[in-house]
């Protein structure tokens, strides 16, 4: 009798927790089918606000060649450009060892049709299956503004690219935050929040024999292949570490530390000539983002022989931290982007510091070397990016404002960059969106955007010689598209 009572209690618990569970079961699906119609409601409106922008831009236009308005009218900040003739909370994953081979990876493949005729998926199926907006929706959505009086496309209307194949690299368990192509371009290396790299490649015709899977104990801020010899990746972690894996040997060959005034490895970039790197360290400093936590800068030089620190480049008195690192092509000179909206420029063989300019109004989140070295990339953390003159010190000859795409106050764990194709022609910049927009450099036809990921995008990179690029998710994946 006394066994039935005290099983009665247990029961009734039991059943009380099943209705719970049953309750919070309805009020999740119901909870599930409002946020549905709310997003249905806002894409209406969304493709509303856009028809009402398009008919606004007509008919100031109209109003513009009658003679009753000459200035340019611009309907939207979204998207800008000027012609000028004269700018971390960690996830540890603590492995048994330092380093373990990687286990299979996942790649989807998702082909669409090409001009050779393969038998791909539709690029509107994919299109279709990422986004899950409709036709009418993606048609109206974004916004145009009038420019010399022709009507231009805002970012959000920009083409979607003519893609040839697009593998996707679902290897990862947390958001991206780095990934690169080898020097070579056969192997990709992406690296996530949680501290692991993996090492793949997206083409079955290339050996797997260097995938692997590095587990490196603390946040992965930079990535960068040695140019020659396409065999060492230098990981930079926010753990005071550089690591140097070699890639055939399969193993870590250097683990170099800085200093604990300079935990956070911002950057590392290796001299496309000499066996020498430079890494940008940063202390730290509360912050309600990934820029704003960025204290003050240490730039030094490293041997890749020896593995010891060569020297430390000047930076006057209490810089603030560099974000950015690019050499030219023959690795005397090394250009650098501060927080502060500097541009540094280093002569490397004499180890000083020969000009720099104020580019930004914001601090810089990336740095590029234009394809005849002649001007240089900036991205700001306001979203605006501009092409500066090496020769006319301060001029701009191009800039774009990417603020629509690019939204910084949400970036907790990632600071937005960009890459340049082969060509140097069409520049690929990271998204607050699930897509990315590529600008076309100095050219009269809109810019493109990419298929879409299933959330924001935080990394970017071009392969060395081919029309490929790579794109880094919060989503936890990678993807490798070849656009025709």
């Amino acid at each position: 009798m006394s066994l039935t009572k005290l099983r009665l209690p247990t029961l009734l618990k039991i059943s009380s927790e099943k209705k719970t569970i049953s309750r919070l079961k309805k009020d999740n699906k119901h909870l599930n089918l409002k946020l549905s119609q709310l997003q249905a409601l806002l894409e209406e409106k969304e493709a509303q606000l856009g028809q009402s922008k398009r008919n606004m831009g007509a008919t100031n236009s109209s109003t513009t060649s009658s003679g009753v308005d000459n200035e340019n009218l611009h309907l939207s900040t979204s998207s800008e450009e000027i012609c000028a003739p004269t700018t971390s909370h960690l996830g540890r994953k603590e492995p048994s060892e330092d380093c373990t081979a990687a286990e299979p990876a996942k790649i989807i493949s998702g082909r669409v049709k090409s001009s050779s005729g393969h038998d791909l998926y539709s690029a509107s199926t994919l299109h279709a299956s990422y986004s899950g907006i409709d036709e009418t929706a993606q048609r109206f959505y974004g916004s145009y503004f009038v420019e010399n009086g022709r009507e231009v496309l805002g970012e959000e209307e920009f083409p979607e690219v003519n893609v040839e194949f697009q593998e996707t690299f679902l290897g990862h368990t947390s958001p991206i935050t780095r990934c690169r192509f080898s020097a070579s371009g056969n192997n990709i290396a992406s690296a996530s929040v949680d501290g692991t790299v993996r090492i793949w490649t997206y083409d079955s015709s290339i050996s797997a024999s260097r995938n692997a899977t590095i587990y490196c104990g603390a946040e992965i801020m930079s990535l960068d292949w040695e140019c020659k010899s396409d065999r060492l990746l230098l990981l930079g972690t926010a753990e005071e570490g550089i690591k140097a894996w070699n890639v055939d040997a399969k193993r870590v060959v250097c683990d170099l530390n800085t200093t604990e005034a300079f935990p956070s490895v911002l950057d590392l970039k290796c001299s496309p000539v000499e066996p020498i790197f430079v890494s940008a360290a940063s202390s730290r400093r509360l912050g309600s983002n990934s820029i704003d936590s960025l204290g003050y800068a240490s730039l030094t030089v490293w041997n890749m022989k020896t593995w010891k620190a060569m020297m430390v480049l000047p930076l006057g008195e209490d810089p603030l931290a560099i974000t950015s690192l690019c050499f030219n092509h023959n690795g005397k000179i090394l250009a650098a982007s501060a927080t502060d909206g500097m541009i540094h420029m280093f002569d490397m063989s004499a180890g000083i510091q020969i000009t720099g300019w104020p580019a930004h109004d914001s601090a810089i989140s990336s740095l590029l070397f234009g394809p005849d070295e002649t001007s240089i990339f900036s991205l700001g953390a306001d979203g605006k990016i501009f092409e500066w003159s090496l020769q006319n010190q301060g001029s701009v000859l191009w800039s774009k404002t990417s603020s629509r795409f690019s939204d910084y106050d949400t970036s907790k764990y990632c600071r937005h960059e960009m890459a340049l194709d082969a060509n140097g022609r069409q520049l690929l910049v990271t998204s607050g969106s699930v897509r990315a927009p590529i600008y076309q450099v100095r050219g009269h036809s809109n810019g493109l955007r990419t298929l879409p990921h299933s959330a924001a995008i935080t990394t970017v990179d071009w392969h060395p010689t081919l029309p490929i690029f790579l794109t880094g998710s919060a989503d936890n994946s990678v993807r490798v598209t070849s656009i025709l």
